[in-house]
């Protein structure tokens, strides 16, 4: 069971960037797919979370009507659409999975069971 994350870069402010959370082993669409995000020096911070087959989305209020969680189920990836990146989005982000038997709390990163590895996001003003 491992998922991926994906699609980081160094972009300038007001840009957009897609990022990918891709699984093997396990069935994306079976979980709460989560993403997280980590700026230097700071505390993870959850950012955005869709339930178990993609039912309903949630998002951070720092990010809301900026970025976009949705699935291609058939390449078993999640994305994070992210436009209008600014500064403060720079960080670390992850992508997460949670049991949609157990999780309770979606925004909690304790709550999620498998992570992937992090993907960059610089952004420059």
């Amino acid at each position: 069971v491992q998922l991926q994350a994906s699609g980081g870069g160094s972009v300038q402010s007001g840009e957009s960037v897609r990022l990918s959370c891709s699984g093997s082993g396990m069935n994306l669409d079976d979980y709460y797919i989560g993403w997280f995000r980590r700026a230097p020096g700071k505390e993870r911070e959850w950012v955005s979370t869709i339930s178990a087959r993609g039912g309903t989305t949630h998002y951070a209020e720092s990010v809301k009507g900026r970025f976009t969680i949705s699935e291609d189920i058939a390449k078993n990836t999640y994305y994070l659409q992210m436009n209008n990146l600014k500064p403060e989005d720079t960080a670390v982000y992850y992508c997460a999975a949670a049991d949609p038997w157990t999780v309770t709390l979606t925004h909690e990163a304790y709550e999620y069971e498998y992570w992937g590895q992090g993907t960059h996001v610089t952004v420059s003003s």
